[in-house]
């Protein structure tokens, strides 16, 4: 009773943690299967998520974990750095974080187009579905994504003509189907996740049909757990570890800033910390990069799991963590049962809900210009890679912007006689020179011409230059000089 007047919501903390640990299992699992790195690593992850950046401050409810988010990129700096590396770049990018958060930057984040994040998640989600139709398969993807879309047609094929191909797609198919009509039967039954449902029965099927399907590989927890070595800080020194550092901090904070705005429209309690909460998650990265474990996010999926199953603070998602440690620690062995498809299933789910196909037909309705960037940004991440690809989406973002903002406008009024009068109004820059010189060369060179600047809010040091070697051009072939009535400062 006196833990209870302590802990006046323990008994709706204690009840969402069981659901969000339920949610989390086999999302760590698939998570890490996906990256190619031991299962065990993703719990490790899960584990840390729960209870080192859950007892942080920051934002109260959401979740944080291994993110099908980060599943290529991290797959790609393990193909590219070797597992040894991945603790290091996951600490540096921790590390990272910390300083940002210190340096109050984490509200810039919510500045970042909302085009070129949703780009950046439909663009990881289709190289997420089309690597685990391999996986489903039981067939090697290959490495590059646009490999991986281009050889779906081959891969279709290989497996049309191997029965434990066609019995591993089997397991994936009905691992896909369980999940989307979980969601249809009665709310007692939906208690229980549709991932978790999913898999055990899926390892059930494999089980007493002694399907030929491939499992997870168990290494036990102390032994996939890989404290860096000192010669792995020296590939640091690398300009190519040090942007897949950089590409980890940009997207891992841009995920979970985006997802605690996400949180906190779903609840009415306290609001986020954002310099908080990215300091929070900087430091659950550099735990995690101590370990050699996959780098971690806030999840949205777990979050808002959290949230509707009724959690008031931040003890749910700490005890979420604790059921996980001892999930592995004393359970392990569980994970060997479980199918490789099922997982593969459970990722090509989640990598669907990734791509936002309704929000890109309503956009393009509405704003063409973003609904181009965020096509252009997932193309991209998927031709070359998700750090350019990134880098590609935000620099368009930030050339519609500086086009939109230099929006001129220029009104001629000739009455036949007396000087022609020109209006600008909007703003004058450098994007805009062109438009501007064109429509006043086009101006009668034997009229006097009244140039009226007021209406600018704007005016830059390359237009005003410009604007005044036109004035001296037009003055020069005998006419009168231009008058200027008005100029901004």
């Amino acid at each position: 009773m006196n833990l209870l007047a302590k802990a006046p919501h323990l008994r709706q903390d204690f009840a969402a943690s069981l659901v969000v640990f339920l949610v989390a299992l086999p999302l760590c699992v698939g998570v890490a299967v996906a990256s190619g790195v031991p299962a065990e690593l993703g719990l490790v992850t899960g584990i840390v998520g729960g209870i080192v950046a859950g007892l942080l401050p920051g934002s109260s409810l959401q979740v944080s974990g291994p993110a099908a988010g980060l599943t290529v990129l991290v797959f790609e700096a393990v193909r590219e750095h070797g597992l040894p590396a991945l603790g290091v770049i996951v600490l540096a990018a921790g590390l990272l974080q910390l300083t940002m958060g210190a340096l109050k930057l984490g509200r810039w984040f919510r500045a970042i187009s909302v085009s070129v994040v949703e780009g950046m998640l439909a663009g990881i989600g289709l190289v997420i579905i089309a690597g685990q139709l391999y996986a489903a398969a039981g067939l090697k993807a290959p490495a590059a994504g646009l490999d991986k879309i281009t050889g779906l047609p081959e891969a279709a094929v290989k497996a049309v003509g191997s029965t434990s191909a066609l019995a591993s797609l089997a397991v994936g198919a009905g691992t896909i189907a369980v999940i989307v009509l979980w969601r249809r039967l009665p709310a007692k039954v939906r208690a229980v996740p549709g991932a978790l449902a999913a898999v055990v029965l899926a390892t059930a099927v494999t089980l007493v049909l002694d399907l030929p399907v491939g499992t997870v590989e168990v290494k036990g927890l102390l032994d996939a757990v890989q404290v860096p070595g000192l010669d792995a800080f020296g590939e640091l020194t690398s300009l190519s570890v040090l942007g897949t550092v950089v590409a980890f901090t940009l997207i891992a904070s841009a995920e979970s800033l985006f997802s605690a705005a996400a949180v906190d429209r779903l609840h009415d309690g306290p609001r986020t910390q954002y310099d908080k909460e990215l300091m929070a998650q900087g430091a659950g990265n550099t735990v995690c990069g101590l370990l050699g474990a996959l780098p971690m996010t806030a999840v949205i999926v777990r979050s808002s799991a959290n949230v509707q199953a009724g959690a008031r603070t931040k003890a749910s998602r700490v005890m979420h963590g604790v059921w996980l440690l001892l999930f592995a620690a004393l359970l392990p062995g569980a994970l060997a049962l479980i199918p490789l498809p099922a997982l593969a299933g459970i990722l090509v789910h989640a990598g669907w809900k990734l791509i936002p196909i309704r929000g890109i037909v309503s956009l393009w309705r509405e704003h063409r210009g973003e609904a181009l960037i965020l096509v252009v940004t997932a193309v991209a991440i998927v031709s070359v890679n998700m750090f350019e690809g990134v880098l590609i989406g935000l620099a368009l973002s930030v050339g519609k912007t500086a086009w939109e903002a230099s929006h001129l406008k220029m009104e001629v009024i000739d009455k036949g006689a007396g000087p022609v009068q020109a209006y600008l109004s909007g703003n004058a820059t450098f994007l805009r020179l062109p438009k501007i010189l064109d429509s006043l060369e086009a101006l009668p060179q034997d009229r006097p011409i009244e140039l009226d600047l007021s209406g600018l809010h704007h005016l830059d040091h390359a237009c005003r230059t410009a604007l005044e070697s036109w004035a001296e051009r037009h003055s020069a072939v005998g006419t009168e000089p231009v008058k200027m009535l008005t100029t901004t400062p």
